[in-house]
């Protein structure tokens, strides 16, 4: 059984050409493109991708629209970022895995290498995280704008292959510049979800899914977490044994979560601040309303 893959890209010229030919083996490959300046349609068109255009808005609005609104000749889709690479041994897990699965699981979970200055940064990148890429078309919904999560309408199964991914193929300029736009929509999905309550049993759940989820509800309300993150990474997880790579991960990662520390604050101080005005302009309101009715009532004569 084969499966098709799904691309979503933007300006991806340098990393889209080498993403498709590690799915080459894959007669199926849709490009959901936002409108690119580049030369990112004229490659996909050239290796015989389909090409979809949407313009961007978010990323779990962007692939619900890959997996609803795109036809595809499989049941099964793969989705995978320019910046990713499928190796062939996880492609000969997946193709079986596909093959064997039961009606009711709609999604299967792997793990991404990150990899930076020709190494792979396990240990500062905070290996093994999760990422529930292999959907059945149809059964999974993507949420949360930013760091989306992948809810399965039905059971989901774990792979033990990797893919790879190269964060850094557009420089650290680029991953500055696109962290500062994650940094702006982790800080308003995370302004919203201060109303929720954190579940603490979800911290022992046997899904590594839930158990992240919690551990970061709980990581985003600690005073000092950049610094927590960096000591997290750099010292628990021994991210310094990565060399200069992984430093400078850590380094990078604790600027990038300072940044949504910061435009977290500025959202609570703008709305607290909004919400004083407004409060002070009914204090007002119901001042002149009662002087009103005090001027305009009639005054007793007196004897």
């Amino acid at each position: 059984m084969s499966l098709s893959i799904l691309i979503l890209t933007l300006n991806e010229e340098c990393s889209l050409a080498d993403c498709i030919r590690s799915v080459s083996e894959a007669d199926d490959i849709v490009v959901l493109n936002s409108f690119s300046s580049d030369r990112t349609v004229n490659i996909a068109e050239e290796m015989g991708a389909r090409v979809v255009q949407r313009r961007f808005d978010n990323y779990a609005a962007q692939r619900n629209a890959g997996l609803n609104e795109v036809s595809y000749k499989h049941s099964w889709v793969l989705m995978v970022d320019a910046d990713e690479r499928v190796t062939p041994e996880l492609w000969a897990e997946m193709r079986a895995a596909i093959g064997t699965a039961e009606p009711a699981v709609s999604m299967f979970h792997m793990r991404r290498k990150d990899y930076w200055f020709r190494r792979w940064i396990r240990r500062s990148s905070g290996y093994p995280t999760w990422f529930g890429r292999l959907v059945r078309v149809g059964h999974v919904t993507v949420e949360r704008e930013i760091n989306e999560q992948y809810v399965a309408h039905g059971e989901s199964r774990f792979l033990k292959e990797h893919l790879l991914h190269y964060p850094f193929n557009k420089k650290v300029a680029y991953w500055l510049e696109r962290h500062n736009r994650y940094s702006s929509m982790e800080a308003n999905t995370l302004v919203g979800e201060r109303r929720e309550n954190i579940v603490l049993q979800g911290l022992w759940s046997t899904t590594p899914i839930i158990r992240r989820k919690t551990m970061k509800q709980i990581a985003y309300r600690l005073p000092g977490r950049p610094l927590w993150v960096f000591l997290y990474l750099c010292v628990v997880r021994r991210g310094f044994l990565d060399g200069r790579a992984g430093l400078r991960y850590c380094n990078l990662r604790a600027i990038y979560e300072y940044m949504i520390d910061l435009k977290v604050k500025e959202q609570l101080e703008e709305r607290n601040a909004h919400g004083s005005a407004e409060k002070n302009n009914l204090h007002q309101s119901l001042l002149l309303s009662r002087s009103f009715r005090d001027e305009s009532a009639p005054k007793r004569s007196g004897f």
